[in-house]
């Protein structure tokens, strides 16, 4: 059972490469959205540029190209805006592909239009975008995007899987001192998160306050990672805004759970020479508040923002290696080392949700600590 459950998974991980691989050749080679003209991305420069644009945030599900007409298939996704005239709701597709590259969508007597993914309004009167030397848009300015995009999609099916997988949990302890179903295999993942970081960190008496927000941040992160190595482009982890959100959420935490002893440490550090006090105070509170949380932002955003980097310029091989060795070859040793990364980001994807929740914890843990005094 266990030998034919590695076979499936070995099996699904193969299927996905492989569905990566054809879909970056096929996205590639005909990719008229980012290329006037339908020029082809074949030189390193473009690829680079390709890979760069694809690990951002899009307003939608760019599924395939189609080979003979040139033109995208795409699965739409909400566009909410606040244009100088209100609220402004209409969906991406409205945003399709056209030679120059800049179609303007009209709404309620408000031009808008969509420049490196993001979305810009017209200035009263103008029909066309205007731009400089360069290339930033002389006649738009930047709009409030409260949209719906490939990550907020991304982040939203995580916490809808959380949901479903924590209450299939609650339930099966209902049942019972053991869970049954898809609960008993998130059960032993729970114990380890309560055990092996909170426990440790935090201390016996103050940890189950905090075990709803490190479970949390431990599984929000641990799935979208997973997400992430789908052909289907999340890379919610690999975008800053979203690292930041949850350092910040860590800050607040610890800040505001911080005992007397902690913020008396920190403010008016005991046994140093009054003078040094003022100065070790700024040191602590430039610590906490901003090295830390930097710390963890980027730790999680730099790593994983790499890893897919690593796994998209493997499956570029493709392209480069093809005039060289072949499509065949080139496929096949772009396959071959994209899967073996992919193994590997498995084991990041995991890694990185341990190391977020237990800095957390261990910082928590610091400023909760209450210390003797003798």
């Amino acid at each position: 059972m266990m030998v034919a459950t590695k076979s499936i998974k070995f099996i699904a991980i193969l299927v996905l490469m492989m569905t990566s691989v054809f879909a970056f050749a096929n996205e590639g080679e005909h990719d008229n959205q980012h290329h006037e003209g339908g020029n082809k991305v074949d030189t390193p420069e473009e690829i680079k540029e390709y890979i760069a644009h694809h690990l951002k945030d899009s307003h939608d599900f760019h599924l395939y190209t189609n080979n003979e007409t040139g033109t995208h298939v795409s699965f739409p996704l909400p566009v909410i805006v606040w244009t100088s005239e209100g609220l402004r709701t209409f969906m991406s597709s409205e945003f399709h592909h056209d030679d120059a590259g800049h179609v303007i969508v009209e709404k309620d007597g408000v031009k808008l239009t969509k420049i490196h993914s993001k979305i810009y309004e017209l200035e009263a009167g103008a029909d066309e975008v205007v731009f400089d030397d360069h290339h930033h848009a002389e006649n738009a300015h930047k709009v409030l995007d409260f949209s719906i995009t490939k990550s907020v999609f991304g982040m939203l099916l995580a916490g809808l899987l959380m949901i479903l997988g924590f209450g299939a949990l609650a339930k099966g302890y209902k049942k019972g001192a053991i869970p049954t179903g898809f609960g008993r295999a998130l059960e032993p993942l729970v114990i380890y998160v309560r055990d092996e970081i909170a426990r440790p960190n935090i201390g016996e008496k103050k940890y189950r306050k905090f075990m709803s927000f490190l479970l949390t941040v431990f599984f929000f992160i641990w799935i979208l990672n997973l997400l992430g190595l789908t052909p289907l482009g999340f890379n919610v982890t690999g975008q800053i805004a979203v690292t930041v959100c949850l350092a910040i959420f860590t800050v607040v935490i610890y800040l505001f759970s911080g005992s007397k002893d902690f913020w008396g440490h920190t403010l008016w550090m005991p046994g140093v020479p009054y003078i040094l006090r003022p100065i070790l105070a700024v040191i602590e509170l430039i610590g906490f508040v901003l090295i830390k949380p930097f710390s963890l932002l980027v730790r999680l955003f730099a790593n994983m923002t790499a890893g897919h980097f690593v796994v998209m310029s493997l499956i570029a091989l493709v392209i480069t290696m093809k005039e060289a060795f072949g499509p065949v070859a080139s496929t096949g040793v772009s396959l071959a080392l994209a899967l073996f990364i992919s193994v590997i980001e498995i084991l990041v994807a995991f890694l990185q949700a341990f190391i977020f929740t237990m800095l957390s914890s261990l910082f928590i843990g610091m400023a909760v600590e209450e210390h003797d005094h003798h």
